[in-house]
């Protein structure tokens, strides 16, 4: 039998990165799941990252992040890191936007961070006036991505989700050229209608609008959405609007429904032209020449008591500060990235965990970063 040297020698190799890979997958482990695989267009989809470490030898720390890609939208929803020595648990939750229908690839990066007690020991001994590195060896991690199969939504689809509409008209009565304020609200789970138009245009009125308010809050099954939009119509006589249908699609019922403002009549009064015009061409002079004065004087007197009142209510807020807290006097005396990182692990990390992500990247990657900027979004966290 013919006998190939190689092959001995390929055997081993195979058996050395087995051993390898098998090393590292003893560290710690991970999963990736998402809240579906065939989500519609817009779908807010839930995913969940959990990483554990299963090595308590070592000490690991761990980078995650989603990549950002054109085809969805990514935005973070709950956060729990337990960076305990030795017993590293991360878990994340995200809601993903899809925003192309066809095949889409969720792609990942997580970078694994071995040190040990020692070297962590010398990190926390520094101050802010003695700046100490952490030293660790990182490995990239290969993981393969989350594949979503995106469906289209129905014709016509205005609102994806499960959307409630109220709506307020301030009066169905106003004179020519008067506005007439009217509120729409738009609540529930879905994608955020940033974009979505509600009152047509027409030349029977004049419309105004401004940027709708949106506003998420974030919950364990994901965002509810608060939409708020503000619009005045204006016209020169009686008009009607019409009834104002908004089609939307709720994915987990996998049904269409519609949204309706019923029609609205708005009566114009038109104004007394009379009352706007002179019916001499050249009025009698004014009876008192120094009216003017009287009518400045008045206007000094609202401007000037208005102006004392503001001061009264700054000075009095003044004379009653708030206690302040002693947490954010550590972060705002926070002179460097690492004394500041010291203080938010130290408290709470799963609350700072953004802060905390973005001052171990300046630390361990030397990412530039704004550290007053970091400083606000910690105390907003308060």
């Amino acid at each position: 039998m013919k006998r190939t040297l190689g092959k001995p020698f390929f055997i081993l190799l195979s058996l050395c990165l087995f051993c390898t890979g098998a090393v590292g997958a003893n560290d710690f482990t991970y999963t990736i799941t998402p809240s579906k695989k065939e989500p519609y267009l817009y779908e807010p989809l839930l995913l969940t990252v959990d990483l554990n470490q299963t090595d308590p030898s070592k000490v690991l720390l761990f980078q995650f992040t989603i990549k950002k890609d054109r085809r969805y939208r990514i935005k973070p929803l709950f956060a729990k890191h337990d960076d305990t020595l030795h017993h590293t648990k991360h878990h994340n939750r995200y809601v993903i936007y899809p925003l192309q229908t066809g095949e889409i690839e969720v792609h990942f990066l997580l970078v694994k961070r071995v040190t040990n007690d020692e070297k962590v020991r010398y990190f926390s001994s520094g101050d802010r006036d003695d700046f100490k590195k952490l030293e660790t060896i990182d490995f990239p991690i290969e993981i393969p991505p989350v594949k979503l199969h995106v469906k289209p939504l129905p014709k016509h689809t205005q609102l994806v989700g499960d959307y409630h509409l109220a709506y307020h008209v301030d009066s169905h009565h106003s004179t020519a050229h008067s506005p007439i304020a009217m509120r729409v609200t738009l609540q529930g789970r879905g994608y955020p209608p940033y974009h979505l138009q509600i009152l047509p245009k027409s030349s029977d009125y004049t419309l105004f609008s401004e940027t709708p308010e949106i506003k998420t809050t974030s919950t364990n099954k994901g965002f509810i959405v608060t939409a708020n939009y503000l619009f005045a119509l204006s016209a020169k006589k009686s008009f009607t609007l019409p009834a104002i249908v908004l089609h939307g699609f709720n994915p987990q019922t996998e049904k269409p429904y519609r949204l309706t403002i019923p029609s609205q009549s708005f009566t114009v009064d038109a104004v007394n032209q009379e009352r706007l015009l002179d019916k001499t061409d050249t009025p009698a002079p004014l009876q008192n020449p120094f009216a003017w004065v009287k009518s400045l004087w008045g206007y000094l007197v609202v401007f000037l008591a208005g102006y004392f009142t503001a001061s009264l209510l700054k000075w009095q807020k003044k004379e009653q500060p708030r206690k302040a807290d002693p947490l954010v006097e550590k972060i705002t005396h926070a002179n460097d990235a690492k004394h500041l990182l010291q203080i938010l692990m130290a408290q709470d990390a799963s609350r700072f965990s953004s802060p905390i992500s973005q001052l171990e990247e300046a630390l361990y990657h030397n990412t530039k970063i704004n550290l007053q900027e970091i400083k606000k979004e910690a105390i907003g966290l308060l």
